[in-house]
């Protein structure tokens, strides 16, 4: 260019060389926008990984059981959505509440610290107005979209696993019957959402899923009794090294649990397939429990894991199959 100062000409190859340094920038919107829904995307991912959708998912399994078994004559299906709906709020809400309670602890515990809290991947302010939100969103649509019985149930199912069991954990390895509690409760949900009375059989639904618990989380927690050492939650296999105290207690709760689970069929729920069923399930969960007695092997402990994970769905599935017309 004529008349230009002699270096203030910057010929091409310079201009590039210069916008590769990051001297020259350039905005790009469509990169900005690409990150944000990048940003969004993650979000909302650490959002429902909150809510722990696989536990979630069991809640609604056994609510689901519980209405269809409520429901004597025929089955609401509008009834039964609103019902799930309002459940999986309210317990994707209990999660989530429980992890922000226990994100010091996840972040202690190898199997936990991955976990959207400790990882940083959420804020805790966020958290707190997502958890809060769809707990009382929940709460409030199964008041007016089923009953408030039913709704009463996922409130106190909330207060009892979130300001119950959760500090608990941290004071008495006794916690475990305590979250037992809130655990069996879903079950008896889904059977007043469908009108069922509370009487025996639903009393005898919620000690099932009560006493099925137990093993499940004992074997559990001596699996992993080193990562709940190092977070100080008070579990009984942290004195358990042998495993004989866990086995032990596992293979009292599965016996006890045998017979209660032939109740539905004793009065008039379920039949005689289901009896004979629940029976051949019974004994293979209390053969696992005995067998990590005997024996206290990381195998046997997730033997033992492996089939209360199987139990349950097969027992749920025989009361469905085999429910008693009324």
């Amino acid at each position: 260019m004529e008349g230009a100062p002699r270096g203030a000409v910057l010929h091409a190859s310079q201009i590039r060389a210069l916008a590769v340094a990051g001297d020259f920038h350039h905005p790009d919107p469509a990169g900005d926008h690409s990150r944000e829904r990048c940003d969004h995307g993650a979000r909302t991912v650490a959002l429902l990984e909150l809510t722990k959708p696989r536990i979630t998912q069991l809640v609604l399994l056994t609510a689901a059981a519980g209405f269809y078994l409520g429901a004597r004559d025929h089955v609401n299906l509008a009834l039964l959505v609103n019902t799930l709906i309002g459940t999986a709020l309210v317990a994707g809400g209990t999660n989530a509440w429980n992890q922000i309670r226990e994100r010091d602890v996840d972040a202690r515990m190898v199997r936990t610290r991955r976990r959207p809290l400790p990882s940083g991947r959420l804020t805790t302010a966020a958290a707190i107005w997502f958890a809060t939100a769809i707990t009382v969103v929940g709460v409030g649509y199964l008041a007016v979209m089923v009953n408030l019985l039913t709704a009463l149930l996922a409130a106190l199912t909330f207060a009892s696993y979130v300001l119950l069991y959760t500090p608990l954990k941290r004071k008495t390895s006794l916690n475990t019957l305590v979250g037992a509690v809130p655990g069996a409760l879903p079950i008896v949900g889904g059977w007043t959402a469908a009108g069922g009375s509370l009487g025996v059989a639903v009393v005898a639904l919620f000690w099932i899923l009560f006493l099925w618990q137990l093993p499940h989380f004992l074997a559990l927690a001596w699996l992993y009794r080193d990562d709940y050492r190092a977070s100080g939650l008070r579990m009984l296999s942290l004195a358990d090294e042998d495993g004989r105290d866990t086995g032990r207690m596992a293979l009292l709760y599965a016996v006890a649990l045998l017979p209660i689970s032939l109740v539905p069929t004793l009065v008039g729920v379920t039949g005689a397939w289901y009896f004979y069923g629940a029976l051949v399930l019974g004994l293979g969960y209390v053969a696992a429990g005995t067998g990590l007695l005997f024996a206290a092997t990381p195998a046997r402990a997730w033997r033992l894991f492996f089939v209360s994970i199987l139990y349950l769905p097969a027992l749920l599935t025989l009361m469905v199959l085999d429910k008693v017309a009324a």
